[in-house]
């Protein structure tokens, strides 16, 4: 949803997301999550004035657009509180996801008093993240990504069957895959240019899995004989959607009998990572990759090897020195003892 379409934003608010989509660059996605976020925290705001009764309206109900900016104005630390106990309680919130609202409050309220100063000082300067419990990443093993693979099947298999190669050779985010145009990909040098989050710019390179899909892929991209540039593009000839891109991997992964896992296009990246990992990436290199600001979102991929973990134990000379007779028999007797 564009800037344009959020009509039932207050000023300060649609303010607020053009600075994050049009000054700071950031991906729609970005706007659409703070979007969300921020109709979250102004609902609560006219929920605890009293403005409205959550017994008799339904939240998504609640109007947004005259929400005071006396109440944004007024907000305080004490209140922040509040407020994630609220989404706690009420919300049921995870801890993952409170995290996330206070973030974009942060960037809220810094955006009111350092850029645009209708504030004076920022209120949550000190609200600290909700300490959320770290989850290791689910990941398709080497086989059952092969499965997924040889499962794929559709109207444009082609198509469908270069989305699943690029994400599980490349380790793409979702919106950098969507977000490919023909001019992006230079075959002779074997690349793709992507742009990652903020709209930082890197380039790929493509392994021959990749290269034989794409020239799979193109004849039939080319009878379309759309204006589009897009690499991908929807049976309307248009770029084709994240949601859309969501469809096709949920179906291929139901094909492969893998529907069950919780999966999903970020889990594909994640077996991108992993299988790389595994196979001796080092993390300085994956982070590179996958276009991570810092290691340390890296280091995650490097606790999630326990066929290597299982590997070293079995490695230890030791493993081989089983209990023998008496050991056995001394066993017995302690229990029986008991």
């Amino acid at each position: 949803m564009s800037i344009n379409n959020k009509t039932d934003c207050p000023k300060y608010l649609k303010d607020f997301l053009t600075h994050i989509r049009i000054v700071e660059d950031r991906a729609p996605r970005t706007e659409d999550a703070y979007y969300t976020d921020m109709k979250t925290f102004l609902r609560y705001l006219l929920i605890d004035h009293n403005d409205v009764d959550p017994n008799k309206t339904e939240f998504k109900d609640i109007p947004i657009k005259n929400v005071p900016f006396e109440y944004v104005e007024q907000f305080s630390l004490h209140d922040a509180y509040s407020y994630l106990r609220w989404l706690t309680d009420e919300r049921e919130n995870t801890a993952k996801t409170r995290a996330r609202k206070v973030t974009c409050l942060r960037h809220f309220y810094n955006y009111l008093t350092n850029k645009v100063m209708l504030i004076k000082s920022n209120p949550i300067e000190n609200l600290e993240l909700p300490r959320s419990e770290k989850t290791l990443p689910k990941y398709l093993t080497l086989q059952e990504a092969q499965k997924l693979l040889m499962s794929v099947e559709s109207r444009y298999t082609a198509r469908d069957y270069c989305i699943i190669t690029l994400f599980l050779n490349c380790g793409m985010r979702l919106s950098e895959l969507c977000g490919i145009d023909i001019d992006d990909i230079s075959l002779d040098n074997r690349t793709v240019r992507i742009f990652g989050k903020g709209r930082k710019e890197r380039i790929v390179a493509l392994n021959d899995a990749c290269i034989a899909s794409i020239n799979n892929y193109m004849p039939g991209r080319a009878a379309k004989k759309t204006d589009v540039n897009a690499l991908f593009i929807s049976n309307q000839n248009k770029r084709i959607t994240t949601r859309r891109v969501e469809q096709i991997v949920e179906e291929c992964l139901a094909k492969a009998g893998l529907s069950n896992l919780g999966l999903s296009t970020h889990k594909l990246r994640h077996t991108a990572a992993t299988l790389m990992y595994q196979n001796g990436v080092d993390t300085l290199l994956l982070k590179e990759v996958l276009g991570h600001e810092s290691t340390a979102t890296t280091e995650i991929y490097t606790h999630i090897n326990s066929a290597n973990i299982r590997k070293a134990i079995e490695a230890n000379p030791l493993a081989d020195i089983k209990p023998d007779s008496k050991t056995k028999n001394k066993a017995k007797s302690e229990t029986s003892d008991e």
